[in-house]
């Protein structure tokens, strides 16, 4: 008989198929900013929007890959799938400079784009106690 044995392998695909998975939501956002805290709700829905995240040095970030502000539009404009109704969302580390953050939602609002958020934090349960 001169036939492969294919179960080992199926196993072995099965296995990273699995590890995939579940490691692959938890591999959505991976620039490590310290957000700002507040009591808003999350907003619900099921396309991942566009995320631009500042690091406390004032690096910017479109999804993980790092930009400089001058070329940061024409890129939006490349990955953006409907154009100028795309949702973008800024996340700004608490101890970024307000201004840089200002500047990157000026930008985006001069190229056009109006669905712009600030993604925050929300606050911890034992912080809401204290504050009553």
């Amino acid at each position: 008989m001169s036939d492969i044995n294919v179960t080992p392998l199926v196993d072995v695909m099965l296995v990273l198929l699995i590890v995939f998975m579940v490691a692959a939501p938890l591999m959505t956002v991976g620039v490590p900013i310290e957000l700002p805290q507040t009591k808003a709700k999350p907003l619900q829905g099921d396309i991942e929007p566009i995320t631009l995240s500042i690091n406390s040095q004032g690096q910017i970030f479109l999804q993980n890959t790092g930009i400089d502000l001058e070329t940061l539009v024409p890129k939006l404009e490349a990955i953006a799938q409907n154009g100028y109704d795309e949702r973008i969302y800024v996340r700004g580390d608490t101890g970024v400079n307000y201004g840089i953050v200002m500047k990157v939602m000026g930008a985006l609002n001069q190229a056009g784009y109006r669905k712009i958020g600030l993604v925050t934090g929300s606050e911890p349960e034992q912080k809401k106690a204290e504050a009553h």
